[in-house]
């Protein structure tokens, strides 16, 4: 399951229905609530998008390297609340901010149009990351 929602959706509504009012997306035992700012635990510390654009650079994937069937949680997980740049096995590639990490899932913020969205996917799509 993917989720791509506009950081400016977020602001002052939460998001629809994990932390929102019911009635929006369903919500997912594999993507994890993030709560809104102003609520404890919420904000940039807890869950928040960066306060700055990603690094001006794009890392170049390593050629050859072989492709698990799937990301292990234990290798992402040291780029929690890191820069990292992410490849898509259907080929996307992008700056993320991941802010959690489960056992078959990773959610975050991504930047998409020159602001950060909230992302997250199953780690069995993703070919490659390397963190900063």
């Amino acid at each position: 399951m993917l989720y791509d929602v506009p950081i400016d959706r977020l602001q002052g509504q939460g998001f629809p229905g994990i932390f929102g009012p019911p009635g929006g997306f369903p919500s997912s035992p594999s993507i994890p609530s993030v709560p809104p700012p102003g609520v404890p635990g919420g904000g940039q510390q807890a869950g928040g998008p960066p306060s700055s654009p990603p690094p001006a650079f794009t890392p170049q994937l390593q050629q050859g390297a072989i492709s698990p069937l799937a990301v292990d949680p234990g290798a992402i997980r040291g780029c929690l609340f890191r820069y990292t740049y992410v490849w898509l096995e259907n080929g996307q590639n992008f700056w993320f901010y991941p802010i959690f990490v489960g056992r078959t899932s990773i959610a975050g913020w991504r930047w998409q149009n020159w602001r950060w969205v909230y992302f997250g996917t199953d780690l069995r799509r993703i070919r490659s990351f390397q963190c900063f």
